[in-house]
């Protein structure tokens, strides 16, 4: 027996407005149930725009906890179909959890199925399908109007799949096809490599909507699938395909998916797609020669020793810069208009703000938090793992700026530093990159070779 659901939502925070489920036993329907529900909360105007239900038509509707006890009865040992079957299940499941129940039942996808057994469509959305299909759809985004759509759908899908092969392989548990985004080709994710690199998801419109790094492409991409986080289900059901570029390097790896997402501002990234950083950190010694650390806004400091996108992001930092090293915040900056610190009563300052630690001794600690966030050395090439046996992957920095990344063949030991500008991609150098090789540095201090021998290159190469 299957249940075929639809719902419609509130949208943003998917809240359910109406049901409709069709029970089909395999040849014809045998029951139906639809109602309005009552969200609790207001109706976007653009969603009422779409379905036509407005807060007026559900102000008096049943809300969901007052119809849970019979959806869960009358779908209980029925197999739940719906077009995009993730999107209603998670909703329909999350309802269910918020009032303390687990909602659990076996699921197909019309989506998935079609592309099975209708393979070549250009879109499988319910309304192209339906009009290739020759099914009419009454009052399209109403739930009634679409579950009896999908119902004609899915009956046709049953008459193609005669012996039921292709059912039975969505039914079963160990299935991938049942993880994956209705709108994904499973040939995709089977030529997804195992390799380290760069992945794209991108959605029917071919735009990129996420950029991720892995060191096992394909195992990371699945991992994406098997989330249940509200972002995660969101990004994979717009995901249509996806593609990947290997990068033999981890660090590679990070530097090109920092680079591409800054580049593209993919929907679903987050961090790293900030432009523009606008507050740098500096030091500098007061009267009585003693060391401080303070930050600005960047046009205000002539040589900053790092750049922040914004304060919370510099105090942050300097918070965890002042822990490590045990500097005093009123030294740093952190804590203003006192005589002497919080931190000492805690004995995370030694009482430089007291008098009872001496400059000389505190402004030790002070170069050495500074030295931590700059390269050791002014001009240097990182060698790594390249995508082959016969070449390395390289990332070059010269006069402390970094100029990009790219591959050299194995047989130029002796290369130049011209001949490492000429294999690169050159790259912007901002404060991202800066702490993806910093933190890189600290543990591979072994794959640097020094570049400070080769002065008249370099010479050449500034401001290149």
């Amino acid at each position: 027996m299957y249940s075929i659901v639809d719902i419609e939502t509130t949208g943003h925070s998917n809240r359910i407005t109406e049901i409709s489920i069709f029970f089909f036993d395999g040849k014809e329907v045998i029951d139906e149930y639809t109602t309005l529900v009552n969200p609790e909360c207001n109706i976007p105007p653009f969603i009422t725009n779409l379905t036509g239900i407005t807060n007026a038509m559900v102000s008096n509707a049943p809300k969901f906890y007052e119809i849970a006890k019979k959806i869960n009865e009358i779908t209980k040992d029925t197999i739940f179909v719906a077009h995009n079957v993730n999107f209603d299940y998670n909703i329909i499941h999350k309802e269910f959890k918020d009032l303390g129940f687990d909602f659990k039942r076996k699921k197909l996808c019309t989506i998935r199925l079609s592309r099975k057994l209708i393979p070549g469509l250009k879109s499988y959305s319910l309304g192209s399908l339906c009009s290739t299909q020759n099914i009419i759809i009454n009052n399209r985004h109403r739930a009634k109007g679409d579950a009896e759509a999908t119902t004609i759908l899915f009956k046709k899908l049953v008459l193609l799949d005669e012996d039921q092969t292709v059912f039975n392989s969505f039914l079963n548990p160990r299935s991938r096809q049942s993880t994956l985004p209705p709108l994904l080709p499973k040939e995709v994710v089977d030529n997804l490599s195992v390799k380290t690199g760069v992945y794209y998801f991108k959605n029917s419109k071919d735009e990129i909507i996420y950029v991720g790094k892995a060191n096992n492409i394909k195992q990371r991409v699945l991992s994406h699938f098997y989330d249940k986080a509200k972002k995660e289900v969101t990004m994979c059901l717009e995901t249509s395909n996806v593609t990947f570029v290997e990068t033999g390097s981890e660090l590679v790896a990070l530097l090109m998916e920092s680079s591409e997402i800054k580049k593209i501002f993919p929907k679903f990234n987050r961090s790293q797609r900030r432009a523009s950083e606008s507050i740098g950190l500096f030091s500098y010694e007061d009267r009585d020669g003693i060391l401080h650390l303070a930050y600005n806004r960047l046009k205000l400091i002539a040589k900053p020793l790092m750049k922040f996108y914004n304060g919370t992001e510099c105090r942050i930092f300097l918070e965890k810069l002042c822990e490590e090293y045990e500097l005093c915040p009123k030294y740093c900056h952190l804590q203003s208009n006192i005589t002497n610190c919080f931190h000492y009563q805690i004995k995370q300052c030694k009482g430089i703000c007291r008098n009872e630690e001496g400059a000389i001794t505190y402004n030790e600690r002070v170069q050495k938090a500074i030295a931590s966030i700059k390269f050791n050395t002014e001009n240097f090439v990182i060698k790594e793992t390249g995508r082959t046996s016969k070449e390395h992957s390289i990332v070059l920095v010269l006069n402390g700026i970094y100029k990009g990344f790219g591959y050299i063949s194995k047989n130029k030991e002796s290369a130049t530093v011209n001949d490492y500008f000429d294999n690169i991609t050159t790259q912007k150098d901002n404060n991202d990159v800066k702490r993806i090789l910093n933190s890189y540095l600290k543990n591979n201090i072994e794959t640097i070779e020094k570049l400070d021998d080769y002065i008249y290159e370099l010479n050449n190469l500034i401001g290149i």
